[in-house]
C-alpha cells in the first residue's frame, strides 16, 4: 500500500469528483459498510444539531449517537474547519 498520505489525497480527490448523489451513494457503498456510512451520516446530523444550538441531551435523544462520539464532533464544530464549511 502507498503511503498513508498519498493514499488519503487520493481519497479526498475520487470523492471530491463524484458528480452526483447517485455515484456517491454507489461508491460509499462499495467503500464502506452501511454501519459505517450510518455512523457518518449520525456524525453530520449532530454537527447540524448542535450547530442549531441544541444540547446534548436534545442530540442523544433525536439521534441516539454516543456521548463520546458527540463530545467528538463537538469539539470539531468548535475548533475545526469542515463541519462549519459546509454546514453554513
Amino acid at each position: 500500500m502507498s503511503n498513508d498520505s498519498t493514499s488519503m489525497k487520493e481519497l479526498y480527490r475520487v470523492i471530491v469528483s463524484l458528480g452526483s448523489v447517485e455515484d456517491c451513494e454507489a461508491f460509499f457503498a462499495d467503500l464502506c459498510t452501511p454501519k459505517e456510512v450510518a455512523a457518518m451520516a449520525q456524525r453530520l446530523e449532530a454537527a447540524k444539531l448542535l450547530l442549531a444550538g441544541k444540547t446534548y441531551e436534545e442530540i442523544i435523544a433525536l439521534t441516539d449517537i454516543s456521548s463520546a462520539t458527540l463530545s467528538r464532533v463537538s469539539r470539531c464544530t468548535k475548533y475545526g474547519s469542515g463541519y462549519k464549511k459546509v454546514l453554513k
